[in-house]
């Protein structure tokens, strides 16, 4: 039987989005204010959702401590407050759209899981606008 573990994070970045071979009216007419040349800022929301089987001698699919060590080594640390064009090594040269930040969270923690097991992502930008990466 297969259940699903969830644990939720938070942590505060500012990004800019844009192109770096894209000029400048190109890149306000795609991202807009998201382009602004100062950066902005969110209050991000995570939920991190480990699917397995039950361990049938502890009961757990996984650790919820284990889990909550690789989200704050792997996410809290690494993003919150933050600059993520500047700070974070994997968004050098890639925008750091809530999808493309999703994906690079999920690849941070999906090598921390074991591959039995499945893993989604969850990333609200803002209470209304979330993106979900199941690794596919």
């Amino acid at each position: 039987m297969k259940v699903t573990v969830s644990r939720n994070a938070h942590f505060n970045a500012a990004h800019r989005l844009y192109r770096k071979d894209w000029d400048d009216a190109q890149n306000e007419a795609v991202f807009g204010k998201c382009n602004n040349h100062n950066f902005h800022g969110h209050n991000y929301e995570l939920t991190v959702s480990v699917t397995g089987e039950i361990d049938p001698q502890t009961g757990y699919v996984m650790d919820m401590k284990i889990l909550k060590d690789i989200i704050a080594d792997e996410v809290e640390t690494p993003f919150d407050h933050k600059n993520l064009n500047l700070d974070v090594p994997e968004f050098a040269d890639l925008n750091p759209t809530a999808e493309n930040i999703a994906v690079v969270i999920w690849n941070r923690i999906r090598k921390r899981i074991e591959p039995a097991m499945a893993l989604e992502v969850v990333l609200y930008e803002t209470p209304r606008n979330f993106v979900t990466y199941k690794g596919e």
